[in-house]
């Protein structure tokens, strides 16, 4: 069986969903399938990449245009035969339709709402539909969920199933979820990882017998990550008497966000010495290993493979209901989901509940008890979507 897949640009360093779209087609490769990646963007610099195809390479910008695309791709595969055409774009050529992000139009209502400020949030509504590329895509969408023989809709999420029913009235018939995944069993750089530890030990002026609960945030996008909501709640937490609990907390930041309101916001609550800025970091897992909990108060996330790899690593994770990754585990149970997220209180009172040792304990433990691990694997991911392609087959005849 021969694969396209169709995806924007092809640069794993540009994020989650560029990465992630490498990763399923490795691992539907693994499987025996021969997988092509058709790419708008893209730079080619080893002969490992020949299954790469970049098609848009001599149009100017960042980025091809989603009608230059659409042109580009079917030229291509009017000389190229693949069995199955899956798309991480809204291409209604395709036979399966997988946006990474989610619906564009959810996208847009929850970025909003991230700003917490109606006046703000009415006014990104209505200046979403003036960025001419999203609106584009908004509307391929809207119009590939209408037509009744569409592609097949892969929903990384229930949540995410939903909004493709909610906003474009999407057949439920022509959607399949299959819940996001990530690589496990990432090779562990113990002198790397110790090195990480000393030195936010070192910041934080605190010493290993000072028993400490890290708390790890990863993201870009500080403000749509929800950042600012847990700052707040460290110092909710912080300023909270009964808590059953015998350790401190300490957040550590990690990514490419500006730091610099959050920093000021820290310092305003006093407790800037409480919380780290990291900056980015190259490899997740090592900071994964050396800290208790893993946290994401995110406004939107169709699901994060960040909170993916912490349950990966056997960490406890604290979300909201606005990340599809709570597909894959329970709440209260191994990690804790909020119902907002914007809800200073309801966070504040899950840091406090994973200060408490046998509380994290009992989560991690529950993670491996029920194999948590084996169900977040890509290859799980890959063996589910190659059950989809060959049910197309069928109704295609060919098999």
């Amino acid at each position: 069986m021969k694969i396209a897949i169709i995806i924007e640009r092809a640069n794993i360093a540009l994020g989650g969903a560029e990465r992630s779209a490498f990763e399923m087609a490795t691992a539907v490769s693994a499987l025996g399938l021969e997988v092509d990646i058709l790419a708008a963007k893209g730079q080619i610099r080893h002969s490992r990449t020949r299954n790469i195809h970049i098609l848009c390479q001599n149009t100017p910008g960042k980025r091809a245009c989603y009608l230059t695309f659409a042109k580009a791709l079917k030229k291509y595969l009017s000389q190229n035969h693949y069995d199955i055409i899956h798309s991480v774009l809204p291409f209604d050529f395709a036979d399966i339709y997988q946006p990474r992000g989610g619906t564009y139009t959810e996208s847009i209502l929850r970025n909003a709402a991230s700003y917490r400020n109606k006046f703000l949030e009415s006014y990104k509504k209505l200046t979403a539909f003036a960025n001419f590329r999203r609106t584009l895509l908004l509307r391929a969408e809207r119009k590939l969920c209408r037509e009744p023989n569409g592609p097949i809709i892969v929903a990384l999420s229930q949540y995410v199933a939903e909004r493709f029913k909610r906003h474009y009235g999407a057949d439920a018939e022509r959607i399949v979820v299959i819940p996001n995944g990530a690589k496990i069993n990432k090779r562990i750089s113990t002198v790397e990882a110790g090195k990480l530890r000393t030195q936010i030990l070192a910041q934080l002026a605190l010493k290993e017998a000072d028993n400490p609960v890290f708390f790890l945030f990863v993201a870009n996008n500080f403000r749509l990550k929800g950042l600012a909501v847990l700052v707040k709640a460290m110092s909710a937490y912080g300023g909270t008497p009964g808590h059953n609990t015998d350790r401190q907390a300490y957040l550590i930041v990690a990514g490419n966000g500006r730091a610099h309101k959050y920093r000021r916001l820290a310092k305003k609550l006093n407790i800037n010495r409480k919380i780290i800025f990291l900056g980015p970091i190259r490899h997740i897992q090592n900071a994964l290993s050396i800290i208790d909990v893993a946290v994401l108060p995110t406004f939107y996330d169709p699901s994060s493979r960040y909170i993916l790899e912490a349950l990966a690593a056997g960490k406890p994770v604290i979300t909201t209901k606005f990340n599809g990754a709570t597909d894959l585990f329970v709440n209260n149970r191994h990690g804790k989901v909020l119902e907002r997220s914007e809800d200073v209180s309801a966070l504040a009172e899950a840091i406090g509940y994973f200060t408490n040792t046998n509380n994290i304990r009992k989560a991690s433990e529950a993670i491996v008890a029920d194999n948590l691990k084996e169900k977040i694997s890509i290859s799980r991911v890959a063996k589910q979507l190659i059950s989809v392609y060959e049910s197309i087959l069928q109704r295609k005849g060919q098999k």
